[in-house]
């Protein structure tokens, strides 16, 4: 299959303009995506001559992130291609650039492409790019394929934090989580410390490191070590992030179990959010002409880019679905206005300064179109009664409300068969807010869920048993009451459409990875030193020497920066209340965020399900 350029990325214009607005925040995020640029150009030109790469398809959604095609494009790439077996398509190039994961199975590709390609007398070039890392494992393998000697260039490209929006990183590293809590891998911890590295050589050391769980001690003892390893090569920058907070996803195991309620949330629990990008059913979009009969409207779906390079959506996104539909009604009477302002224009003056805002104008009532639109499909779901029902039983859960019996809403799911990942996520969550599920009712779940969906999910009702999410109830007392009142996870009379509290992403529910986040900043984790006890994991707290004469001298009322990294994957909910700490007036905090993996319920119960006729990957 020959990879359309449109794949990779959209437009060299669209993905320049997308850039910008990394650089629009607190800390210029552009500058780590030049970085990568930079080390992409010189990878390339060591390849010398025209080149066509072959692309492990999951790696085009980041990489369009970083490079669009006029940049592979102005380095001789002239054809792209995604990796699959068999000869590879003919193309008349001297270099093939094979960007692959360092995995086994696509090394056993590559090789049958190659030795596809021997027969044919081919006198190309081959080149291979391991993204993040180099693998031993990986070349041993194409060693034993015999094809090993045939790469003239053996590279890895260190892509860990990609910049995806002016506040927001990630790895994306889809099974961070999974080879942390059920195979106890440490690889995705060891890249976090290299991207976490990284980020201090750009944007100067982070004086103060706090963590909490496990897997956050682990990355901290690696920075730590690193840093020691490379003590006489110490940068004088000075510090833009003045504290990394490394927090454990296991360490909040409920948050991302809830159904979003932010308007980005619902969008990527309802259609999923790849890589900056959404697909949404066409038919909302259509200009319906007049006489034109339904078999003329688009069959593709709507694939449209979301960031706040969009003035809407960025106003827009982190906000309650329920305060949405003001804001776009509020936004349409501008716009309306705006436009209306043409009677006005009577000098020539007048008129050119109007046709001059008329770009802007246009895009924004497109924009505001494409948001209707999809606000329209969501409230189709958000006013359904299955949503309604499915959201009454959550709450009901993180309030407490009949944790410890059989929830008959769960025994309804599953007698009409519904989606087996909603029944999961329900019987995660009752687990979680229960401190475990008692053995009968556990049982009976077990029981309900392999014979209505089959006996091949009993290895993923043992992995979510192994990560902690579903688990038997042991001797302990429940501890989430009390982290629950003392952190005030739960807020009877959250106001949606002015926000005071994080609790209006879930409209009730405070995530409790950023009460956490909250506290740590004001008044401390002295303050909470029992509840944290009751949570997974040691909390730490390091210090990192800074080169003299570094030391930051604050401005009168200047915010200090905290860098948020959460290690096993984050919600958008938990994003847009992390963004809502930031523009708290007197908070004097602002924050960044970093994480291994976005993720929703679906995505990461779905990580870790194990199905037998399609190994996970």
């Amino acid at each position: 299959m020959r990879l359309r350029r449109s794949h990779l990325i959209c437009c060299a214009a669209s993905k320049e303009k997308m850039a910008a607005h990394l650089s629009y925040g607190r800390v210029n995020l552009n500058i780590l995506r030049e970085a990568a640029r930079k080390e992409l150009r010189e990878f390339l030109d060591k390849c010398a001559g025209s080149k066509a790469i072959v692309w492990d398809e999951y790696l085009t959604g980041p990489f369009g992130l970083i490079a669009q095609y006029s940049l592979l494009k102005e380095h001789e790439v002239e054809k792209m291609f995604t990796l699959k077996n068999g000869r590879l398509p003919p193309a008349d190039v001297k270099n093939i650039i094979f960007f692959v994961r360092p995995r086994l199975e696509l090394m056993d590709i590559i090789a049958d492409n190659i030795t596809s390609e021997d027969r044919h007398h081919s006198s190309r070039d081959f080149h291979i790019l391991f993204v993040p890392r180099r693998s031993m494992l990986c070349e041993q393998r194409l060693k034993e394929q015999g094809v090993l000697a045939s790469f003239i260039n053996i590279d890895e490209y260190i892509l860990d934090l990609i910049p995806y929006d002016g506040d927001l990183l990630s790895m994306e590293y889809e099974s961070a989580f999974r080879e942390c809590y059920l195979e106890n891998d440490q690889t995705s911890l060891y890249h976090t410390a290299k991207g976490l590295m990284t980020l201090q050589a750009l944007y100067g050391t982070i004086p103060q490191i706090y963590g909490k769980g496990e897997c956050a001690r682990l990355v901290a003892n690696m920075m730590l070590r690193m840093k020691r390893e490379f003590a006489g090569s110490q940068n004088q920058i000075l510090p833009v992030f003045d504290t990394l907070l490394l927090l454990d996803r296991n360490v909040d195991l409920l948050t991302p179990l809830a159904t979003q309620l932010t308007y980005e949330g619902l969008i990527d629990e309802i259609y999923g959010i790849s890589n900056g990008y959404v697909k949404l059913p066409p038919e909302k979009f259509a200009q319906k002409k007049q006489g034109e009969g339904s078999k003329d409207l688009p069959t593709e779906p709507k694939k449209l880019q979301l960031n706040s390079a969009e003035e809407l959506y960025a106003e827009i996104r982190d906000k309650n679905f329920n305060a949405v539909g003001a804001a776009l009604s509020k936004k349409a009477k501008i716009i309306s206005a705006a436009f209306e302002e043409r009677h006005n224009a009577k000098t020539v003056g007048e008129i050119k300064q109007f046709v001059s805002q008329l770009p802007h104008m246009q895009a924004a009532r497109s924009s505001l179109a494409n948001h209707t639109s999809i606000a329209e499909l969501i409230k189709d779901i958000t006013t359904s009664e299955a949503f309604f029902d499915n959201l009454t039983v959550e709450q009901e859960f993180m309030t407490g409300v009949d944790t410890d019996k059989v929830n008959t809403y769960i025994e309804d799911c599953i007698a009409q068969k519904d989606p087996l990942i909603k029944i999961l996520r329900l019987v995660c969550m009752q687990s979680v807010c229960n401190n475990g599920l008692k053995h009968k009712v556990m049982d009976y779940y077990k029981r309900e869920i392999l014979q209505t969906y089959g006996y091949e999910h009993m290895l993923t009702l043992n992995n979510l048993e192994k990560a902690g999410l579903l688990k038997p109830q042991t001797g302990s007392r429940n501890n989430y009451p009390t982290i629950r009142k003392t952190l005030k996870l739960w807020m009877e009379d959250a106001n949606e459409q002015n926000p005071n509290d994080i609790s209006y992403v879930y409209s009730g529910y405070s995530p409790l990875s950023i009460r956490l986040t909250q506290i740590l900043a004001r008044p401390g984790w002295r303050s909470i030193e029992e509840v944290l006890k009751m949570l997974p994991g040691p909390h730490f707290e390091e210090r990192q020497q800074l080169p003299s004469g570094l030391h930051k001298k604050r401005q009168q009322g200047e915010n200090r920066t905290t860098l948020v990294f959460f290690l096993g994957g984050v919600t958008y909910a938990e994003i847009a209340a992390l963004r809502f700490l930031s523009q708290v007036e007197d908070s004097g905090m602002e924050y960044v965020i970093a994480t291994t993996k976005l993720i929703n319920g679906t995505t990461w119960i779905k990580s870790l399900m194990d199905r037998p006729e399609s190994p996970t990957q």
